[in-house]
């Protein structure tokens, strides 16, 4: 390959690399589990990025790869391979300014998330990153409408789980 074509691969990567970060966050349980997961989305997009013709945003392109990868990854080692809880773990953190009643919400946030199907979580997490349902959708490969109505489905799910634990 090109080097302008690895130089450009590689300043996307970086920009983004949150993007998948993210998603790692929602299909893995545990920081061996997420850098596994990382390193199989970067090779991904490494192998697809020749193909990218930029009728998107590289974001948009990103996020549907590291999904469909995530996705597919999930559901090969599902059975397979056993995770450590995040609650189960140690962690070393400064008491400085830690708000522990947002990482309580955020933890039954999670817990909560974890039992939608991998649509439904690529399709709040891209919510919850303040995506529109137009690149919702084209992310995803469905209707913005559709898109809409999953949402709706999704958020009164998660009021369910959510509203008996009094969040």
């Amino acid at each position: 390959m090109s080097e302008n074509l690895e130089q450009s691969f590689v300043k996307q990567l970086q920009e983004n690399q949150n993007i998948i970060h993210k998603i790692c966050r929602l299909y893995t349980n545990g920081d061996d589990a997420h850098k596994d997961l990382f390193q199989e989305i970067t090779i991904q997009l490494w192998k697809a990025f020749p193909k990218f013709r930029g009728d998107s945003k590289f974001s948009t392109w990103a996020y549907r790869v590291a999904l469909n990868t995530a996705i597919t990854l999930y559901r090969k080692t599902k059975r397979s391979i056993n995770t450590i809880e995040f609650e189960g773990r140690q962690h070393f953190l400064n008491d400085v300014e830690y708000d522990y009643e947002e990482e309580e919400q955020l933890k039954l946030m999670y817990k909560a998330v974890y039992q939608l199907n991998d649509i439904e979580k690529a399709l709040i997490f891209m919510y919850l990153e303040d995506k529109d349902y137009h690149e919702i959708a084209e992310t995803l490969g469905i209707s913005e409408v559709n898109a809409r109505v999953k949402m709706n489905r999704i958020k009164g799910k998660l009021k369910k789980i959510l509203n008996p634990l009094g969040i």
